[in-house]
């Protein structure tokens, strides 16, 4: 690569992850401010980023290719939660038979919902080997979708889907289900919404967050180890 061209691509670099991590923290603002579902960063700075994409008429490709750093910073980040997690180990050594059945409870029920979703949209190939592991925090996800023969940056956008819309109607079924616990509301929101969830749920309470944290990544652990089986039954 010459000199010229080496410049050329660290400059849409800078400035595609510039825009996003400016939009991401002026939406997180704007959010602070508004408490609305659509002000929330995963809703909003999206929708601006791909606005910006259409009026700068640039590509999929340039973008990713000046912000794979940021996704690559999204495998640390998971493991973050470990420190939470750590803190109410007490907790967790009590609950975890419980925990452990509604992790693949849920992980189970999850990709099925996701190949019956598929196959009622009409949705073949790729497209339904990236909607499955749609439940999962991103770096899991990415990973089980890659292996099952998905498409992983397509798989990363149904997982952003699936928690902002599932961290919006969890909250909502707390009002109709009579869930008292932390643990069953932290649940909730781990197995429902991965990341978002988490978030929603650090709001409600810190036990609530831990466990939230805890069962985000015992089912992309424990989808992440089944992938291959799972690719071996796609077959």
């Amino acid at each position: 690569m010459s000199s010229l061209a080496w410049l050329e691509a660290a400059g849409l670099a800078a400035f595609w992850s510039a825009a996003t991590i400016g939009l991401y923290v002026a939406a997180k603002r704007l959010n602070q401010r508004l408490r609305r579902w659509w002000s929330s960063p995963l809703v909003l700075a999206p929708v601006l980023l791909i606005a910006l994409l259409l009026a700068l008429h640039a590509s999929y490709r340039d973008y990713i290719g000046g912000t794979r750093w940021l996704l690559m910073l999204m495998g640390p980040a998971t493991v973050a939660f470990a420190v939470p997690i750590y803190e109410q180990r007490a907790m967790i050594r009590r609950f975890w038979p419980v925990l452990a059945m509604g992790v693949a409870a849920g992980s189970g029920t999850s990709i099925l919902t996701a190949y019956g979703l598929a196959s009622l949209l009409g949705l073949n190939g790729d497209l339904r080997l990236s909607l499955l592991p749609r439940s999962l925090s991103t770096p899991f996800a990415m990973v089980v979708s890659g292996d099952i023969g998905g498409v992983p940056d397509l798989t990363a956008v149904f997982v952003i889907c699936t928690g902002v819309f599932g961290a919006a109607f969890g909250e909502a079924l707390l009002v109709w289900l009579p869930l008292r616990s932390s643990l069953a509301r932290g649940a909730l929101f781990g197995m429902g919404a991965h990341g978002a969830g988490v978030a929603k749920a650090h709001q409600i309470g810190a036990e609530e967050g831990t466990i939230a944290g805890l069962v985000m990544v015992m089912v992309g652990l424990t989808n992440v180890l089944a992938a291959p089986l799972l690719a071996m039954a796609l077959r």
